[in-house]
């Protein structure tokens, strides 16, 4: 096999999962070199060379990079926050690696205006109805105030709010879900707008999914579907969070969907692709994850809610392990310019996070159920490892905001580790990812228990047909 060295910049548990795939190639003997958030166990343990980044300062990143450029064929980058700043342009300026990510300009996650202006300008059918609040308009918070009520008044409060600039999935809003007064809806409103411009746009209802499509820059490939979930506790209730975890069906598309909102989801991701590619003179700078969408099905169409220029976290975990080509050779594919299909294998994955305590205000919500006593002690996996003698490759164990210090595993202050179950069925991979939950012991760690059950599926199947039949 020939050797093949890849840079990956490594925030969490997402690109654990990127660099577990990739070392699982057979074609290609990858030699992984890491630029990690912190000294996550995983990236520790199976790099070659590993540097410790805090701040994944991009220029700092570059210079690991240069130093090591002649054992390197590409960079991968799963990571918001280093695409937005521009570590494709500056690495493949200063050191000549390709980099997968998209070019800083393409960046579409940076700000939720220039998406929406986008989307009514290539696909207004599937926009919400929104109305963007920039404290340059506004000469007093009062004036601001009065706006933001005389559009509530013609959404009939039915709103979402959104903070331009990105916020790790955490500074979104909704009437009904996390406020339910004018007066609430406004100081979420101001906690935002202080920082910059606030959307507030039509709260859609319907069922959420999640649709992501590699590419070289000239071709759209979307794997299967997955669902994700924001809110931090059972039931879909708390606050939002990145995400405590999601699924996927060994079908392409989730059980509360039909074929045909299968393909009308593809047809809107590709009239999209298409629409923002004939923007874009480079033919290579959309390379990697440029569309990760979050659409909203209404049962009379499919709405945007918003997309992303990386891979999902957690959903990427869901589509990695079953993809049934060389990862290795899909990136170079995507590197060479001629990435027209990526193969999967039909099964179903479901993906479990486990958080500290303070994560979602778990602690403050569930104070009787904490174990005090483990708090800010080390985490165990070993009883969680073990379990790949009873299940094989079928369980993936993914590190994510966790730090290996003195040989121990600690946890730090996101989401700290995501146990995916791969099976025949939804069930059998729900079965996986929750025994492999409850193995971990240690650090206090709680995680959502509904994470793809039976009767929360059911709840969007019934919503669905509601909503058809409207």
């Amino acid at each position: 096999m020939d050797k093949l060295g890849v840079l990956l910049v490594s925030y969490g548990a997402r690109e654990v999962a990127m660099a577990d795939t990739l070392l699982r190639s057979k074609n290609h003997n990858v030699q992984l070199y890491v630029a990690d958030k912190q000294c996550n166990p995983y990236n520790a343990k199976h790099a070659a060379k590993h540097a410790v980044i805090p701040s994944l300062d991009v220029n700092e990143i570059c210079r690991f990079a240069e130093a090591n450029k002649t054992d390197l064929d590409f960079v991968l980058v799963g990571s918001e926050n280093p695409i937005i700043k521009g570590i494709r342009d500056l690495i493949e300026a200063k050191v000549g690696i390709p980099v997968i990510c998209p070019k800083k300009a393409y960046a579409i996650e940076e700000s939720k205006v220039a998406q929406r202006l986008l989307f009514e300008e290539i696909a207004p059918e599937a926009n919400p109805r929104f109305k963007v609040f920039d404290p340059a308009q506004y000469k007093s918070e009062a004036e601001a105030k009065s706006a933001v009520y005389r559009w509530l008044d013609e959404l009939d409060n039915q709103v979402a709010v959104k903070p331009d600039k990105p916020a790790l999935g955490k500074g979104v809003g909704v009437w009904g879900d996390h406020f339910t007064t004018r007066e609430q809806l406004w100081e979420h409103f101001l906690s935002n707008f202080k920082y910059g411009a606030v959307i507030l746009e039509e709260k859609v209802p319907g069922e959420e999914s999640s649709c992501m499509g590699f590419c070289d820059g000239k071709h759209f490939i979307p794997p299967p579907d997955t669902r994700d979930y924001k809110r931090a506790f059972d039931d879909d209730r708390g606050p939002n969070t990145g995400g405590m975890g999601s699924y996927k069906d060994a079908k392409d598309y989730l059980p509360f969907l039909t074929a045909a909102d299968r393909e009308a989801e593809l047809a809107l991701a590709e009239k999209v692709f298409k629409g923002w590619r004939k923007k874009i003179p480079d033919d290579t700078a959309l390379r990697g994850v440029p569309l990760y969408l979050a659409f909203m099905h209404t049962g009379k169409g499919i709405k945007i809610l918003e997309i992303n220029s990386r891979p999902g976290d957690p959903e990427i975990m869901n589509l990695l392990p079953v993809i049934k080509d060389d990862f290795a050779d899909v990136c170079l594919r995507m590197i060479d310019g001629n990435l027209t299909s990526v193969e999967m294998h039909k099964s179903a994955t479901v993906l479990t996070y486990k958080v500290p305590p303070d994560y979602g205000g778990y602690s403050k919500v569930h104070a009787g159920k904490l174990d005090r006593a483990a708090v800010g002690g080390p985490v165990d996996l070993s009883k969680a490892e073990a379990l790949s003698k009873k299940y094989g490759d079928k369980i993936r164990i993914y590190p994510g905001s966790m730090e290996l210090r003195d040989g121990k595993n600690y946890a730090l202050k996101s989401r700290v580790i995501g146990i995916l179950g791969i099976g025949k069925d939804i069930e059998e991979a729900r079965t996986i990812s929750q025994e492999g939950a409850k193995a971990i012991t240690g650090g206090a760690l709680w995680n959502r228990t509904d994470v793809a059950a039976k009767d929360h599926i059911a709840k969007s199947i019934k919503k669905m047909e509601q909503l058809r039949k409207a």
